[in-house]
């Protein structure tokens, strides 16, 4: 299958390690893409919720898929997020085209864009790490069994439904805080002059144009989404942005082989899951 060339992609929010990953859908976009640049923009490896009992094949399919475009000596910028925030003790580490950063400051085309995972304006996060670390036990509880009820679904010919979608759509305060949280995402990148500000963290794909508060400016604002239910992307070209939206339909003839490379084998090199164990007992 022939893949399409695109300038930049910009993934969030896949929260490998849990059940409501969806990897074999993203591994089947990641295989159908030729990037110039991959942005990982947070919550990649759910290490809050990592488990040794819990890794199936496709998420490390996942990773080799990543580190396949490493070897190929495409730019890799993986941004830490909450989910994945232990990996913050190790920033500003670079191997080769791989980078580990919490933010990053691109020139696209003669653009700034100020690019970042966006737990930083989560209230929750900064003063209830606790209660937000519950909420995200519980929200993949939600996820599961809304799988199941799916499966149901189904099998008895029914549409498919989302709990959590749904959830959100009838709290006012869920759709407050998405609407507080890329105003002031907007505001800052005006603040800083910068044309773009791409985010995750909040599960809800975007691109609109926004004004500052105060009306004086406004900003390209970007989000990723995620691939735990929305199973989106932002991708650049031809000095574009679009939003990808995973349709299982476009990828009827894709297979599950790997490609034969050296990075089949990495899985085995690097042993994913017990760096993870350690990550989780390193002391904060």
């Amino acid at each position: 299958m022939s893949k399409r060339e695109v300038d930049i992609v910009v993934i969030s929010d896949v929260h490998l390690g849990t059940y409501g990953c969806h990897a074999k859908e993203l591994l089947k976009y990641l295989k159908s893409i030729k990037p110039k640049m991959l942005i990982l923009n947070g919550d990649i490896i759910d290490i809050w919720q990592f488990s040794k009992s819990y890794w199936p094949e496709a998420h490390m399919k996942v990773v080799r898929r990543i580190l396949k475009f490493v070897t190929d000596g495409i730019p890799v910028h993986y941004l830490t997020g909450n989910h994945d925030e232990m990996l913050r003790k190790f920033t500003d580490f670079n191997l080769g085209s791989f980078e580990l950063l919490n933010k990053i400051v691109l020139n696209i085309d003669g653009k700034k864009a100020w690019i970042f995972h966006g737990d930083v304006f989560d209230v929750t996060m900064q003063h209830s790490k606790w209660l937000a670390k519950l909420g995200a036990v519980g929200y993949d509880s939600l996820i599961l069994i809304n799988s199941f009820v799916n499966w149901l679904l189904m099998a008895f010919g029914r549409q498919k439904m989302s709990f959590s979608q749904k959830v959100k759509a009838r709290f006012k305060e869920a759709v407050k805080f998405i609407n507080q949280f890329e105003q002031t995402a907007a505001d800052l990148a005006v603040d800083k002059d910068y044309q773009y500000v791409i985010c995750g963290h909040i599960h809800h794909a975007e691109i609109r144009s926004m004004q500052n508060t105060d009306k004086t400016g406004s900003v390209l604002y970007l989000n990723s989404g995620d691939w735990v239910e929305s199973l989106t992307a932002l991708e650049y070209l031809d000095g574009e942005w679009k939003i990808f939206k995973y349709n299982p339909d476009d990828f009827k003839t894709d297979t599950d082989e790997d490609d034969k490379t050296d990075a089949e084998d990495l899985d085995a090199k690097l042993d994913v899951k017990n760096l993870l164990e350690r990550f989780k007992q390193e002391p904060h």
